[in-house]
């Protein structure tokens, strides 16, 4: 089955999962729900359209830096006179003296990983053609993310596979030559399993929904020809082998 291999880097990304009210959390690595989000922009679909093109998308994240994670302190709500105010859970607006609210934003800093996708030929081939030339700005998690370029690395027959044996990776080698790689589809696979609330139905603001998958979070070996450390060394890496499978 064919797929693409999508390319998320940038100075600051936040994928949350259970984020709410002030406390706005992040995983250690991309959600289905944040690269669904990250397609679904790509594609122009608006809030409250049907996601149901991308249920046989099967998503496997390869984590080539974690990235340090960061906390931003925002406000949000101040200044505004009473009737611009954020409203209470109950629809009632803030007095002056509490308009303000404090929130707490988690981040990862400098942080790359590379997304397998695989699919049906039809949606793979809507998808590369949305990456190319997105209808709508792209974000890492949230939309103060900007992604660094490139985002889609290409178009290829088996993407798993060559996340594992051809991909350059952005970071030195580590002592065992093995990086973590995310795995919905992980029968046989050992490695640490956990559920998270990031399969999206709907993005309508008032009408989110979420449904619970499971991953297995594994270290498997990459050669170690394809550890190309950072700057230079690995943009020519990278660059190179987007111009192997153009």
């Amino acid at each position: 089955m064919s797929g693409l291999l999508v390319r998320l880097a940038g100075p600051m990304q936040s994928w949350g999962e259970h984020s709410t009210f002030s406390e706005r959390d992040t995983q250690r690595f991309p959600t289905r729900s944040g690269v669904i989000g990250l397609l679904a922009a790509a594609a122009g679909i608006r809030r409250g359209e049907s996601l149901g093109r991308f249920d046989d998308l099967r998503l496997t994240i390869r984590i080539d830096r974690p990235g340090l994670p960061m906390t931003d302190f925002h406000t949000v709500g101040g200044g505004q006179p009473r009737h611009a105010t954020v409203p209470t859970s109950e629809g009632k607006r803030r007095s002056l003296e509490t308009a303000t609210i404090v929130t707490r934003r988690h981040y990862l800093a400098d942080a790359v990983f590379v997304a397998a996708l695989t699919g049906p030929d039809d949606l793979i081939d809507d998808l590369a053609g949305h990456l190319n030339r997105p209808k709508w700005h792209l974000y890492l998690g949230r939309r103060s993310c900007p992604p660094d370029p490139p985002v889609l690395l290409g178009r290829v027959d088996n993407p798993e596979t060559e996340l594992r044996e051809r991909v350059p990776v952005a970071r030195r080698a580590t002592p065992d030559l093995s990086l973590d790689f995310v795995m919905e589809d992980s029968r046989g696979a050992s490695g640490a399993v956990t559920e998270l609330l990031d399969r999206p139905e709907n993005f309508d603001r008032l009408r989110r929904l979420y449904r619970r998958r499971t991953v297995t979070i594994t270290p498997l070996p990459v050669p170690e020809a394809l550890w190309a450390g950072r700057g230079r060394g690995y943009q020519d890496a990278l660059f190179a082998y987007v111009g192997g499978i153009a």
